[in-house]
């Protein structure tokens, strides 16, 4: 699957995340990415489709989630490596540098990956979503430590109202034993 417009609602109830993730479904033709129970107690929910289609489909899940929505997104022309970390294949290099930026939503992480990718030449090794972390997500980035500095202060600045960022770091020549646990 090739992503190009992704929208995102996180939710404070399983049980309203799963009727929301429904009614996305069928309010537009958009494909379900992503739909699955994060910590704590959240549920988080990202489509694809055309820009439109997803538009309406987060609008939908929005106004039936209502109180409960957390955060939501819409983001036209994904970053390609944003897109393959979500689906579990992230794009792998030589990680002369690393960077690390830890949020509070996982919306949040989301748009701070896209930003970073977006602003300089990184791959996005991993984006990691709130199983285990009390509520929090964080993006792992990789490349030369220029890219991975712009980037990172890109992603900070893009999660915008979703935030808050709660730490960033860039991290030169990260160690090799390091390497094997990040991919």
């Amino acid at each position: 699957m090739r992503l190009q417009t992704i929208g995102c609602v996180e939710l404070n109830s399983v049980a309203v995340g799963i009727q929301v993730a429904d009614a996305m479904i069928k309010a537009a033709s958009v494909e379900l990415v992503m739909a699955k129970t994060t910590c704590p107690g959240r549920y988080l929910i990202v489509i694809a489709g055309d820009t439109s289609a997803v538009t309406s489909s987060v609008e939908s899940g929005c106004m039936i989630g209502s109180s409960m929505v957390v955060d939501r997104f819409i983001i036209p022309r994904v970053h390609h490596s944003v897109a393959s970390a979500l689906q579990g294949v992230p794009e792998a290099n030589d990680m002369a540098a690393l960077g690390v930026i830890e949020v509070y939503t996982c919306a949040g992480c989301i748009l701070a990956a896209d930003a970073a990718a977006k602003a300089a030449n990184v791959q996005v090794l991993d984006i990691r979503f709130a199983a285990g972390l009390a509520g929090k997500a964080f993006v792992i980035l990789s490349g030369d430590v220029s890219s991975v500095q712009a980037a990172v202060e890109a992603g900070v600045t893009g999660v915008g109202d979703s935030g808050p960022v709660l730490s960033h770091v860039v991290i030169p020549a990260p160690s090799q034993d390091l390497h094997k646990y990040i991919v």
